[in-house]
């Protein structure tokens, strides 16, 4: 009998799928994705590895589940009344985001992966940061141009990439981490200049 209470309690559902992507972002952010294996994130989450074959039936979806379930949301920034507000906070969300446990595992998965194998986890950044991070500029530059603080016709231009782009760059060659006075850096220094008159 009192083996029976000493035993874990079995989880199910969101708590275990929880322990899953837990265990798979573990995986992928100390032994990369090469050395991830649906045994080990069984191991880890303390389940059978045929609970993980019912959800999923490879690495790369449970991978994919696992990093866009913990990557922080983007959205839409408010109006603010400034260009410069909101360019802070969209860098600010997109930093919390590279930064993020799913950040962190990402980086390691896209620094690993050879082009070709890359391909799918590539799309998955566009699709869940890039992207949105590119429209919320977009939203930007336009109440930007509505207030005037933003000049006429910049928001439909190359202008939306800068920001993805630098914030990428820093991310993929520099290490994974971007440090405090990165934010008023990118901003003072190169987005506000490029949008003002």
């Amino acid at each position: 009998m009192a083996e029976v209470f000493a035993r874990p309690a079995r989880r199910r559902g969101k708590e275990l799928e929880r322990a899953i992507f837990d265990a798979t972002l573990d995986q992928l952010t100390s032994g990369g994705y090469a050395r991830l294996t649906m045994e080990g994130v069984a191991g880890a989450a303390r389940t059978g590895k045929a609970a993980l074959y019912r959800r999923w039936t490879s690495k790369v979806e449970l991978v994919l589940d696992a990093l866009d379930s913990t990557l922080p949301p983007f959205t839409d920034i408010p109006d603010l009344g400034s260009a410069r507000s909101e360019f802070v906070q969209l860098i600010d969300r997109f930093i919390e985001a590279l930064n993020s446990r799913a950040g962190g595992a990402m980086h390691a998965l896209m620094s690993e992966l050879e082009q070709e194998r890359a391909g799918v986890f590539r799309e998955f950044v566009i699709e869940r940061v890039v992207d949105p991070a590119k429209c919320a500029t977009s939203g930007i530059l336009r109440r930007g141009e509505a207030r005037g603080d933003v000049r006429p016709g910049v928001a439909g231009s190359m202008v939306v990439d800068v920001a993805p782009a630098m914030l990428m760059y820093q991310w993929k060659m520099c290490g994974g981490t971007l440090g405090p006075g990165f934010t008023a850096e990118l901003v003072d220094e190169v987005l506000l200049p490029l949008v003002r008159s």
